[in-house]
């Protein structure tokens, strides 16, 4: 068995980036920037208004004569001098001779004057030539997320392509004689499988959306033949179940038949000892425990990561948060604790419910408390660190 910290290490050391393509904007949402992004213009482009009233140029007068009209998408040659205003709109381009908008609701209008009642700072609702971004200025650095307002953002700039890291494609495996789909009729000795759906959804939380999920009985020669396809089609397997030290456990010995190299088995931790992590060429294999909360609890800890850092994402870990302790903890095994926790603004509670094979606890639960393999008792009231999940 290795430490927590140590399998942390080895999984980021063998999760490589993607390769890199480029994509339209449009469909960019959810993927990481693989080169930094350069705006081709000023954004605005030219001085805008930003109300809807008069431009003018400021000084001690009030009353101006009004000799043009400015609207959004127009761009107006007007020249004014010191008594003379133009009627704009928001958005519309400020001409060269105004240097200040004043907005409707200060002006005593009539159709060809307006007497300024509220006069304004010079330079008031006029958005600068480049306000926003100026041309040749970083607007993305490599390695961002790309999302809603992201690609709102390069869409603005006239930006239509953008280098991004693909997306890894990833397979679940599940594996189990006693598992049946939900929705069918629940025969004695059989449960309902859940472990596809969860890493599925748990798979969403991160940008993956599509995922491929292959099913197979306890027995050596069916999990061989199925992993040498997934292992053939697949950046990221994940395998549920099958991983421990039972009769019917078949895993590793199939992943080792199909030349997977082992870079560590078992980990030094409760819940989730029984993972296998190993690699064939590019693909990267997680072999979770079967039991729902370990599994789910690893896929947090080390899945979660790797599957960012294979996406380009420059931070891969979810900080972590400090809160003090409603009750005492024990912890006599030897092992790192991943205990199921909820936290506010202050405490957290440590959740009733903490077997392996629960996930009512989990799906209340906000996060998970981390109790260090070396730490025996933490008592009330003592900080202790957190690992928010979703």
């Amino acid at each position: 068995m290795i430490k927590v910290e140590e399998a942390i290490k080895i999984i980021e050391a063998n999760s490589t980036k993607m390769p890199v393509k480029s994509i339209s904007v449009h469909k960019s949402l959810g993927y990481v920037l693989a080169e930094k992004v350069i705006s081709p213009i000023d954004m605005p482009p030219f001085r805008q208004s930003a109300m809807d009233g008069y431009a003018f140029t400021h000084s001690i007068r009030h009353q101006y004569d009004v000799v043009g009209i400015s609207q959004a998408g127009d761009h107006s040659n007007v020249k004014l001098n010191a008594t003379e205003a133009i009627r704009i709109f928001t958005g519309a381009y400020v001409p060269d001779d105004a240097d200040t908008v004043v907005m409707q609701e200060h002006v005593l209008a009539n159709k060809d004057s307006i007497l300024i009642a509220t006069m304004p700072e010079k330079q008031a609702n006029v958005r600068p030539k480049g306000e926003q971004i100026g041309k040749d200025e970083i607007v993305f650095e490599a390695n961002t997320l790309i999302t809603p307002a992201a690609i709102g953002f390069l869409a603005c700039l006239g930006i239509t392509e953008v280098e991004v890291y693909k997306k890894p494609k990833v397979a679940i495996l599940v594996t189990g004689n006693e598992l049946i789909q939900p929705g069918k009729k629940l025969k004695k000795g059989k449960i309902f499988e859940s472990n596809s759906v969860m890493l599925e959804a748990a798979l969403q939380t991160i940008g993956i959306e599509k995922t491929k999920v292959y099913r197979v009985k306890d027995n050596l020669k069916a999990t061989k033949k199925a992993l040498k396809g997934i292992l053939k089609k697949y950046d990221i397997v994940l395998i549920s179940g099958g991983i421990s030290v039972g009769d019917y456990d078949f895993v590793k010995e199939a992943l080792l038949q199909n030349d997977v190299k082992e870079l560590f088995y078992k980990i030094n931790q409760k819940p989730g000892k029984p993972m296998f992590f190993g690699s064939k060429k590019e693909t990267l294999v997680f072999a979770l425990p079967g039991n729902p909360a370990s599994s789910l609890t690893n896929f947090y800890i080390y899945v979660a990561p790797a599957v960012k850092n294979r996406m380009g994402f420059s931070e891969i870990h979810k900080p972590k948060v400090v809160r003090k302790l409603n009750s005492e903890i024990k912890n006599d095994t030897g092992k790192t604790l991943f205990l199921k926790a909820k936290y506010d603004e202050t405490n957290v509670t440590v959740l009733d419910g903490q077997s392996s094979a629960m996930l009512n606890t989990f799906a209340v639960a906000n996060s998970l408390l981390i109790v260090p393999e070396e730490i025996e008792n933490y008592k009330k009231g003592q900080l202790v660190t957190l690992l928010p999940i979703d």
